[in-house]
């Protein structure tokens, strides 16, 4: 009688459960896996039957059939070896377990020697099992912490395959996992950056309503003065991540392979710097097993672009669907993943090649040809999704050495910026949304209604800088979160001023 087993597969982000399986019959030896598996679970094979010979098990010598349903999902990773080793061992020698097989998840690589290899993904997986109302999950001891973020189920750390033989054989006793509280509780937050910058303050301002609102910002200076520090100064000013935050982004994390077995749970909002040779692949994400890219782990974090200028076109240009939709959709031939993109990109970037165009200090020896072939790199449509463009001077002597900023000015501008957040949130309740950012044009109508005077601005902003119809809706965002940190329900004059200053002259076409 065929034995069947649950597990579970991964489709981006998410998780399904898969039906395992297998089944014994007389004929010549021969091992089979059918169900649409990859390249990885056809190699099952040879790490179930090292496994299950090395554990001091019996392989059949006679033909072994195993089914992974449903045939029309794709089944990828090595995940699926410890359900097909049990599936064969029961299917064998025709135990049925006192467990129940209907109610239990097994997941986990398989060494040739039987011991059990950490998976990617778990989260995802024990989110889908509470969700299916499965009680019990079998898994590799490294991925035991990570389930355990979930309550409600029972989780069972195993070491090697023969363990798990003896736990169904009531020859050993084995209790669900208990996590240490400790793993799951808030960081302290001793991050002192921003109280580190130097002068600076039209761009400390900026970094301000971009903590605030989760609006994308771009830098643009000469070499040295402080572009870099200032983007990463902004994570000690960000809001703490809510509960919910907390789960999606080790979700991210979790599917990448990129989560601490000891403490899985990520507390602090991501900052991604990837170099500007990074490919469109490494930055949206794909591979052989779909997993996120610098984007998604950018996710309710901040994406810092250095030296904009220098990544090629079409890796820049990728940005754009993320940056207007928050996700970022992988096509394959199989169907297409979507991954969360929901994330404050801030880029930086010198004047031109040599870096010092307006500089007061130094000459530019670049010719108009190069500055203009240089700026061209990034594209008009790239640069209109920057909600603030602002540009960050040298410094004189007096500002290098000025005094830091004191903690009791940090913690009021963190207080600020909580506060804001804290009336978008009420704001937006319901909507399917965070931050200002995130608003479209319904909310902006809602929300970001002017006045007279305040259209008369906007008129000569549109007629003047000029502001398309995308810069314009966001110069209304970000009008609304300078509202926002000033705890004023109504769009002012003064509000808009500032959101337009921040449109400076673009680079590119």
């Amino acid at each position: 009688m065929p034995a069947r087993i649950l597990s579970a597969a991964l489709v981006g982000l998410e998780s399904k459960i898969v039906e395992v399986e297998a089944d014994i019959s007389s004929g010549l030896p021969n091992f089979m896996i059918v169900g649409l598996p990859d390249i990885a679970v056809q190699e099952a094979k040879v790490r179930v039957r090292s496994a299950i010979k090395n554990s001091g098990l019996s392989f059949p010598y006679t033909r072994v059939a195993v089914n992974l349903a449903p045939c029309d999902l794709k089944k990828e990773g090595p995940s699926y070896d410890l359900p097909i080793a049990l599936g064969i061992h029961l299917a064998y020698e025709g135990v049925i377990p006192e467990i129940s097989l209907d109610s239990s998840i097994f997941i986990g690589e398989l060494s040739l020697d039987g011991h059990l290899r950490k998976i990617n993904g778990v989260l995802s997986i024990a989110m889908m099992a509470q969700r299916n109302g499965i009680k019990n999950i079998f898994l590799p001891e490294e991925n035991a912490q990570e389930a355990s973020i979930i309550s409600g189920l029972n989780i069972f750390p195993l070491k090697t395959f023969s363990q798990l033989i003896k736990i169904l054989n009531k020859e050993e006793s084995i209790t669900p996992f208990k996590s240490n509280p400790a793993y799951f509780e808030r960081e302290d937050d001793l991050d002192e950056t921003f109280s580190l910058v130097k002068g600076q303050e039209y761009a400390k301002r900026a970094l301000e309503i971009v903590a605030a609102g989760g609006h994308n910002l771009f830098m643009v200076g000469p070499p040295g003065t402080g572009k870099t520090f200032l983007a990463r100064s902004i994570i000690s000013i960000l809001p703490s991540l809510e509960t919910s935050e907390m789960l999606e982004v080790t979700r991210i994390y979790s599917v990448a392979g990129m989560v601490a077995a000891h403490k899985p749970l990520i507390q602090n909002r991501p900052f991604r710097n990837p170099h500007h040779s990074s490919s469109a692949a490494a930055l949206i994400g794909g591979g052989r097993f779909p997993k996120p890219g610098e984007i998604s782990l950018s996710h309710r974090g901040v994406l810092f672009l250095d030296e904009l200028p220098e990544f090629p076109r079409a890796v820049l240009e990728s940005l754009r669907q993320p940056l207007e939709d928050g996700v970022v959709t992988v096509s394959r031939v199989a169907g297409s993943i979507q991954f969360p993109a929901r994330f404050i990109l801030i880029a930086a970037a010198n004047p031109c090649p040599c870096g010092f165009l307006s500089d007061p200090k130094q000459v530019c020896r670049c010719t108009p040809h190069q500055v203009l072939r240089y700026q061209k790199r990034i594209s008009g449509p790239l640069l209109d999704r920057m909600d603030l463009q602002v540009e960050v001077p040298r410094l004189d002597f007096a500002k290098l050495t000025q005094e830091n900023v004191s903690r009791e000015e940090i913690a009021r501008i963190k207080d600020k910026i909580k506060r804001a957040r804290q009336i978008q949130t009420a704001r937006l309740l319901g909507k399917g949304m965070l931050e200002n950012s995130e608003m479209n044009h319904k909310e902006i109508s809602q929300f970001c209604a002017v006045d007279s005077e305040g259209k008369a601005i906007l008129k000569k902003a549109v007629e003047q800088i000029p502001l398309s119809a995308r810069a314009y809706y966001r110069v209304l965002k970000v009008a609304r979160t300078i509202a926002d940190l000033d705890q004023e329900e109504k769009l002012k004059t003064n509000h808009l001023a500032e959101a337009i200053q921040y449109r400076i002259k673009q680079m590119g076409d």
